[in-house]
């Protein structure tokens, strides 16, 4: 089976700084590759170009059958986001809406679903993150973790084929990041295909089902979470022994 997604030789620079070096790494079908490495590694920019949010320079990025290339052009860009979500480390809901009506905007807008359908699938995306009883709640009434699940729920409401989460929990205390955790280890499980930049190295070690370890915008190491507890390059030794 192809891959769902596949970096081939990606480079983005921004102005005289090469953030992205040559990037190649594919994400199989059904399954959760963690991307790790210290801040400035280009791990986000790399997810944010998997995104179409930033234009690569050169090489070529497949996601879902969409091609990326240098010159995308906004008509494949929204293809694109049809059949991926991404959720970042701010929640960005509608603080004057509610949580069902953040999650059934999209739907409405995007997929032209009736109003009787996007509710009930936003009742449907709230339960699987635990939330079902918020519907009618604002955000300002939630915790930070609740609203982190209610932008997954988000996310989740447009039936992506591929999820992206760019350092969700690093604004959240160990508590909440539990809460967030739980939800993508039960996406984990039913096969959901994700792509994560994390620090929380317990969590890309027991759930990915690949990490890749970026350093000065390559991939510098890549495997299974065998590779933190023997790092093959001094690099990655350090980077784990930090517990960064």
């Amino acid at each position: 089976m192809s891959p769902i997604v596949k970096l081939n030789n990606v480079s983005k620079s921004f102005g005289s700084l090469h953030v992205l070096q040559g990037v190649s790494f594919d994400v199989a079908a059904g399954s959760v590759v963690a991307i790790i490495g210290r801040s400035g590694s280009g791990k986000s920019t790399a997810l944010r170009c998997i995104n179409g949010l930033e234009k690569i320079n050169s090489g070529e990025i497949t996601v879902c059958n969409h091609h990326l290339h240098h010159d995308v052009t906004r008509a494949q860009l929204r293809a694109l986001h049809l059949d991926v979500g991404i959720v970042f480390q701010s929640y960005n809901l509608f603080p004057h809406l509610t949580v069902g009506q953040n999650i059934m905007l999209a739907p409405r807008w995007v997929r032209k679903q009736s109003k009787s359908e996007a509710h009930e699938h936003a009742a449907e995306v709230l339960r699987k993150v635990g939330l079902a009883e918020k519907f009618d709640a604002y955000p300002e009434q939630l915790s930070g973790g609740q609203q982190q699940r209610v932008a997954i729920a988000r996310s989740l409401a447009m039936e992506p084929k591929l999820m992206l989460f760019d350092e969700v929990t690093s604004a959240l205390d160990p508590e909440l990041t539990g809460e967030v955790l739980k939800v993508m280890e039960s996406l984990a499980r039913d096969g959901m295909t994700m792509v994560l930049v994390t620090h929380e190295m317990a969590f890309a070690k027991g759930v990915a089902d690949k990490i890749v370890f970026m350093h000065q915008g390559r991939v510098w190491e890549e495997g299974g979470g065998e590779m933190l507890s023997a790092p093959q390059t001094p690099e990655l030794r350090q980077f784990v022994g930090n517990g960064l």
